[in-house]
C-alpha cells in the first residue's frame, strides 16, 4: 500500500534550509521519500523507532548523518524533523 506524504511546516523550513546546503542530496532524497510511501521500513531506510520524549516516531537515514524524523498512520508518513543526529535527537 502506497502512504501519501504530509510535512510539517518546521519540516519544510528545515529541508529547505538542508537542500541549498547539499544539492548533490536532491537523487538521494527523492528515492528516500519513494521508500518511505512505498514501505517505511524498507532495509535501506534503516527505519528504527525512537524512545524518550521522542517516543511513538520513527527516524530513517537520508544519508551518512542526516535523518528524518517521522510518525506513521495507515495511510500516512507525517515528516516532523529532518537535520543530523545531534540536531534531532
Amino acid at each position: 500500500m502506497k502512504r501519501k506524504i504530509e510535512y510539517a511546516p518546521a519540516y519544510l523550513k528545515r529541508a529547505q534550509k538542508i537542500s541549498k546546503h547539499n544539492p548533490h542530496l536532491k537523487e538521494t532524497y527523492t528515492a528516500v521519500l519513494q521508500h518511505l510511501t512505498d514501505n517505511p521500513f524498507d532495509p535501506i531506510l534503516h527505519t528504527h523507532p525512537l524512545s524518550g520524549n521522542l517516543k511513538g516516531k520513527y527516524a530513517c537515514s537520508l544519508a551518512y548523518r542526516l535523518r528524518i524524523v517521522f510518525t506513521l498512520t495507515d495511510d500516512t508518513v507525517h515528516l516532523l524533523d529532518i537535520g543530523s543526529h545531534d540536531e534531532i535527537y
